[in-house]
């Protein structure tokens, strides 16, 4: 699968945990579906309702407003293409479940919050850790 490969190492960062939770999924599933597959539980979340491939649960929340409860178990939540403008809202989001937050940008748009930086296939995966970190 084209995809699968193209995320092959995201999706190897993201399967390090167990229980996951993906802001704004969009129409882009197969990264979701592709993580089930290694048997990592993930929510999905977007602002508008989105079909979601079994068994990835998803939860209409707005993560500038987020429910604390669909983030309370996950390991670490993340996104993809996120805007700037939704980083530290997200991040707060992680952190508040004691979560880390990974990400990806769209383009050259750079993070809005302090972060690791990880080369992945398709760009750089951005890494900010629950613990540990002050602003």
């Amino acid at each position: 699968m084209s995809h699968s490969r193209r995320h092959s190492d995201l999706l190897e960062a993201l399967a390090e945990y167990d229980r996951l939770v993906e802001v704004g999924i969009g129409r882009r599933t197969d990264v979701a579906a592709a993580l089930v597959d290694r048997d990592v539980t993930v929510t999905a979340t977007d602002v508008y309702d989105r079909g979601s491939p079994e068994p990835v649960r998803f939860v209409r929340d707005d993560i500038v407003d987020p429910d604390p409860e669909l983030y309370a178990d996950a390991d670490a939540v993340y996104a993809l293409n996120l805007p700037p403008e939704l980083h530290r809202p997200a991040l707060e989001a992680a952190r508040d479940a004691d979560a880390d937050f990974l990400f990806t940008t769209l383009g050259g748009d750079q993070p809005a919050v302090p972060v690791e930086r990880r080369t992945i296939d398709s760009g750089t995966l951005y890494v900010a850790r629950a613990t540990g970190t002050t602003d």
